[in-house]
C-alpha cells in the first residue's frame, strides 16, 4: 500500500515527506493506522548523526494507534485493537526478563540498531530501494508494519495522542521516578531540564507525594509547564544553582534527575544531591559520552550515581498502568502536550522542540484514513 512519511536521507538535512510503499505484514507482524506520535530529541541524535543511523530512514519512534492487519502466528492483539509501540520489546525469556529486568532485554538489539524488522529486512521501501524503520517502528508515517513485540493493547478510552507519549517520554520519565529512583512520600527531587522527559519525571515524583520538586532548567518560558506538572519550586540554570537547591533544601536533594543528556549537568547533578542521596542519568548523550566522577567524593558521601533506560519499565504493566493514572486524574500527561502538528509539519515540528518551546510535540494522523 502506499503511505506517507517523514524520510530522512541525510545528517542536518530537513526530512522529506514523501510517498513510500509499505509492504503487508510477514508471520510474526502486524500493520497500524497510526493515531499519534511525539517529537523526542532521540530522533533528532539520529538527524544530527548522533547515532550513526544506516540511511535512508523513516524517523519516530513513540506512537500509538489501531491494529488493521495481523501476520501469520500473531498472537495476543487483534485487528481493531489500540496499541501503544514499544521501541525497547522484550522477549520474556532471556537472563534480563527472567530477573524482571524486561526494559535490559537484548534480543531484539540488532535489528533495533539496524532499523530492519526481525528478519533483518524493510517493509517501507521507494524506487530505489529498502527505507529503514527506527527502532522497528518508524512511526512518523500514516501507516506502519512492526513486530507483534512492540505493540501493547491499550484501554480505548484514552486517546492516541496520550497513548503516544506513553511510548517513550512518559514513561521513561515517570518510570525513572517511580521504578528505579522509587521516589516516595515527603522527598525532595531535583530534576535538570523541563523537556518531555523532565516534565514526566516531575509528573512521576508528584504521584509519588514528593514535598519539594525542583525544576531546574535554561529557559524562563519552561517555568509555567513545570508548575502546572507538579513542580513546587523552579531555578534558572543560568543562576547558580547549586546554592539554590541547597537553599531550598538544606544538605541536597534526596533525588536527583538529569534529563537533558549533556555531561556538564550530569557532573553538576552530583553536586546538587544530598549525601547517602542518588543521581539517576536519563538524557542520553553521545554514544561514547565520559564524565570525570569524584570517586573519593562519593565515597565519603555514599551518593549513588545509577542510570536508567525506558523508564526501567515493563511495558507490558507501565503502559496500562499510566494510562489508567490519567484515567483517574493522576498523570495530567494531557498537559504535558505543548503544540500539535500534521504530518507535513514535521519539520516545523523539530524546530519548535530545539527552540525550547514548553511541552511535547505531538503528530496527529487523520484515523479515517485507509
Amino acid at each position: 500500500m502506499k503511505v506517507q512519511a517523514a524520510v530522512m536521507y541525510g545528517v542536518g538535512e530537513p526530512l522529506r515527506v514523501e510517498e513510500l510503499e509499505l509492504a503487508e505484514p510477514k508471520a510474526g507482524e502486524v500493520r497500524l493506522r497510526m493515531g499519534a506520535a511525539g517529537v523526542c530529541h532521540s530522533d533528532y541524535h539520529v538527524m544530527s548523526g548522533q547515532s550513526g543511523h544506516e540511511l535512508p530512514v523513516v524517523l519516530g519512534h513513540e506512537g500509538a494507534g489501531t491494529i488493521t492487519a495481523v501476520g501469520a502466528g500473531v498472537e495476543d492483539i487483534a485487528v481493531g485493537d489500540h496499541v501503544v509501540l514499544s521501541w525497547i520489546p522484550y522477549c520474556g525469556k532471556c537472563f534480563f526478563c527472567e530477573h524482571a529486568q524486561t526494559h535490559l532485554c537484548q534480543a531484539y538489539k540488532a535489528p533495533l540498531w539496524d532499523g530492519t524488522m526481525m528478519d533483518g529486512t524493510c517493509r517501507f521501501s521507494n524506487a530505489h530501494g529498502p527505507v529503514r524503520h527506527l527502532s522497528m517502528l518508524g512511526c512518523w508515517a500514516d501507516n506502519v508494519v512492526v513486530p507483534q513485540e512492540s505493540c501493547v493493547p491499550i484501554d480505548k478510552a484514552v486517546p492516541f495522542e496520550i497513548a503516544a507519549l506513553l511510548g517513550c517520554a512518559v514513561t521513561t520519565g515517570v518510570g525513572a521516578a517511580l521504578n528505579r529512583a522509587k521516589v516516595t512520600r515527603g522527598d525532595r527531587v531535583a530534576v535538570i531540564g523541563a523537556g518531555g522527559v523532565g516534565l514526566s519525571i516531575i509528573m512521576g515524583a508528584n504521584l509519588a507525594g514528593a514535598e519539594q520538586i525542583i525544576a531546574i532548567d535554561a529557559s524562563p518560558a519552561a517555568e509555567i509547564k513545570a508548575r502546572e506538572l507538579g513542580a513546587t519550586h523552579f531555578v534558572d540554570a543560568k543562576k547558580d544553582v547549586g546554592a539554590e537547591i541547597r537553599a531550598l533544601t538544606e544538605h541536597g536533594a534526596d533525588y536527583v534527575f538529569e534529563a537533558v543528556g549533556k555531561r556538564m549537568l550530569q557532573r553538576a547533578a552530583i553536586d546538587y544531591c544530598r549525601p547517602g542521596g542518588q543521581v539517576t542519568f536519563v538524557g542520553m548523550d553521545a554514544n561514547d559520552a565520559t564524565i570525570d566522577l569524584p570517586s573519593t567524593g562519593i565515597t565519603r558521601s555514599e551518593i549513588n550515581v545509577t542510570g536508567s533506560i525506558f523508564g526501567s519499565a515493563c511495558t507490558t504493566r507501565d503502559f496500562n498502568a499510566y494510562g489508567q493514572h490519567f484515567l483517574d486524574g493522576k498523570l495530567p500527561i494531557d498537559q504535558l502536550i505543548g503544540r500539535r502538528y500534521r504530518l507535513e509539519e514535521i519539520n516545523n515540528a523539530i524546530d519548535d522542540m530545539l527552540s525550547g518551546k514548553p511541552g511535547r510535540g505531538v503528530i496527529l494522523f487523520d484515523q479515517g484514513a485507509a
